[in-house]
């Protein structure tokens, strides 16, 4: 047993048992470092991610190659998902250096933390024009034992660099409609019109692109993106729920791992779509992702758990495939139907056995079908659970439920999403109050805040209990006092008083996740609007400004921004509801996707109001109305023409 048999990580504790003697990044790794003057080998990866599996069966589990790196370097692993702010620097280090990145992210450091060397996979042997890892070892301690001067210049030029890129700031961009119109019409560009998405393999669920479409419109791409996923194998056709990426462009095999944040986000991408559409299969793909989280990935402390591994008893996809023969034995007689729906071949599609698509027409008998296989999956060994339980993963899987649960009245996600936030509020806070990124664990990053305050935002406007309106004051006026950049706009990644890295990071893309300042500047901005506070609009504003010139260039990378930007420009409307139809107003209110509405039943725009339904703007409200259909048409009215305030109602 080495150093991380004791860490909460379970893919830290996975390496527990490796003849490396890895420690945990911490005050010891590096005070050994600089006491051995050695330099430090800093492997980041994740549970749920294949290849970092794959290295550490070929390498981290060889008794030679462990001798060398124990005898060479001081040696430490992180888990990327509680600290992505030494996954975010290192990456865009590796990334700098060798022009790609990925993970396992691997980087050789000075004792000072600076990336001198670094790379993703390395084989044990040399394979395609790949050194073994062996060769990258011995190089790396040559290099430092015979040309100390040039590794050391190299951490010193390229932490240069770092802190450059930290500090670089885009000019202000005026805000106008125009930049909104431009980003639309560059991603349609990339549209994929054979097979849904955009761009080609490998394909991610695109979940900031498709809610700023949804938001502006463009529902043509959108919702034929939706239901190529949706039919396609990335989503699990027995259990419900996504998988991290398709292979191909044809959403057909996936990257089988599955991921909390994936789940949260395609689940709201569906509501709205359904919201917009009617659409009945985009609603029931809502309702099985949603319910993929509450069965398989929910903890009896009411949080979330973060992901299922890809491999199941060291196998990809096993858990997941299926031969003609296997469905033939599980289903009787009704496998024909089932073969002929799935699009199962004798063939398969991924290494002889299939990954279920629907294909064909759609059995009478699918919840039975489905049921049935699910019975027969559940037998076979299981893909690894990863346990933590991430703040900012939470809160997308909070926010999500608590939508869908006031959209379609379900009692069990609001309960679900109110059970997570207590969970958060209770158990996920250190002394002071201020979030960690997991139970125990550092400090919460930017994201952990910016998608909280979005979650609780959403709680409040579920269930108009007042304490999650309060609590996203709290949220705010911490967001800010932390991590925003008070003289140039937009917010570090890192709270100011956080560890001491090499750079301080700001994150402006998207990832998978929207990009935490993008969501605190949304988060921000909604608060405004039900509050009436001017600071959180103003620092909404200043971060929205310095990154809408490259978000209007590069849509896809800046996609929650421009969402963000795009409510920034709209006529938001303010709807106050008091009296006792409050129940029968907020109906009408959520039976559309109405993105730039926001909704209170309590707070500062109920303040000296009797009873009824009003439509406001920057608290100026129109006359009371006292009937849903009537407010209804006051809100149509109101919205005019607006982009994503008119969809088709859902019909069920």
């Amino acid at each position: 047993m080495n150093a991380l048999a004791g860490e909460r990580s379970p893919y830290l504790r996975q390496h527990a048992d490796n003849p490396v003697d890895w420690l945990p990044w911490g005050a010891e790794a590096l005070a050994r470092a600089r006491a051995r003057d050695a330099p430090l080998f800093v492997s980041i990866g994740y549970a749920a991610c294949h290849w970092c599996h794959v290295m550490e069966r070929e390498s981290f589990t060889d008794e030679t190659i462990a001798e060398l790196m124990n005898e060479r370097f001081v040696c430490v692993k992180v888990d990327r998902e509680e600290r992505p702010d030494l996954d975010g620097i290192y990456m865009q280090a590796v990334q700098l250096m060798t022009g790609h990145g990925g993970w396992p992210l691997n980087v050789f450091l000075t004792p000072d933390q600076a990336p001198f060397f670094g790379g993703t996979y390395w084989p044990p042997t040399p394979h395609h024009g790949m050194p073994s890892f062996a060769q990258v070892l011995n190089a790396v301690a040559d290099m430092w034992q015979t040309q100390r001067e040039e590794a050391v210049g190299a951490g010193a030029a390229l932490t240069k660099h770092l802190r450059e890129q930290s500090a670089m700031q885009h000019a202000e961009a005026e805000l106008h409609p125009e930049l909104l119109e431009r980003a639309v019409a560059g991603l349609l560009e990339s549209y994929d019109p054979l097979h849904a998405g955009f761009g080609g393999a490998p394909k991610f669920p695109p979940h900031c692109v498709l809610d700023l479409l949804l938001r502006r419109g463009a529902l043509d791409a959108a919702v034929a993106t939706l239901l190529a996923m949706a039919s396609g194998g990335i989503f699990d056709q027995v259990g419900g729920g996504f998988a991290r990426y398709a292979v191909d462009r044809t959403w057909t095999v996936p990257h089988f791992e599955k991921m909390l944040y994936d789940n949260a986000l395609c689940a709201r991408n569906y509501l709205h779509g359904w919201q917009l559409t009617g659409e009945p299969l985009l609603l029931r793909t809502c309702r099985e992702t949603l319910d993929f989280c509450l069965r398989e990935l929910r903890a009896p402390d009411g949080g979330f758990y973060c992901s299922l591994d890809a491999d199941a008893a060291g196998i990809e996809g096993s858990y997941y495939v299926w031969t003609l023969a296997e469905l033939r034995e599980a289903l009787g007689g009704v496998a024909d139907e089932a073969i002929a729906y799935f699009g199962a071949s004798e063939a398969g599609n991924f290494e002889g056995a299939n990954v279920l698509r629907a294909d064909g027409p759609e059995p009478a008998q699918r919840d039975a079908i489905r049921g049935l296989l699910y019975a027969v999956r559940e037998r076979r060994p299981r893909p690894a659970l990863d346990d933590k339980q991430v703040t900012s993963w939470n809160a997308l899987a909070i926010g999500a439920l608590a939508e869908a649960g006031a959209v379609l009245g379900d009692e069990v996600y609001l309960d679900a999403a109110s059970a997570a936030a207590e969970h958060v509020w209770a158990r996920v806070r250190d002394a002071r109050g201020q979030l960690l990124r997991t139970p125990d664990g550092v400090g919460g990053f930017l994201e952990d805040y910016a998608f909280m305050l979005e979650a609780v935002i959403g709680l409040y406007e579920a269930s108009f209990e007042e304490r999650w309106l309060t609590r996203a004051l709290e949220l705010a006026d911490a967001l800010l006092e932390r991590f925003e950049d008070r003289g140039q706009g937009g917010f570090f990644f890192s709270a100011r008083d956080g560890e001491a890295l090499i750079a301080a990071r700001k994150e402006n893309e998207d990832h998978p996740t929207p990009s935490g300042g993008s969501s605190a500047a949304l988060g921000l901005l909604r608060l405004a609007a039900l509050t009436g506070e001017a600071r959180y609009e103003a620092a909404a504003v200043r971060a929205i400004r310095v990154s809408a010139g490259p978000a209007s260039r590069f849509p896809s990378a800046f996609a929650y921004l421009l969402c963000a930007l795009d409510f920034h420009l709209a006529d938001v409307l303010e709807v106050a509801l008091a009296g006792e139809q409050v129940d029968a107003f907020a109906r009408t209110v959520r039976s559309r996707f109405r993105p730039h509405v926001v909704v209170a039943a309590s707070g500062p725009l109920l303040a000296g109001r009797g009873p009824g339904a009003y439509v406001c703007r920057r608290f100026a409200c129109e006359a009371p109305v006292d009937d849903a259909d009537t407010l209804e048409r006051v809100l149509t009215a109101a919205s005019g023409s607006k982009a994503g305030d008119s969809g088709q109602a859902p019909s069920g």
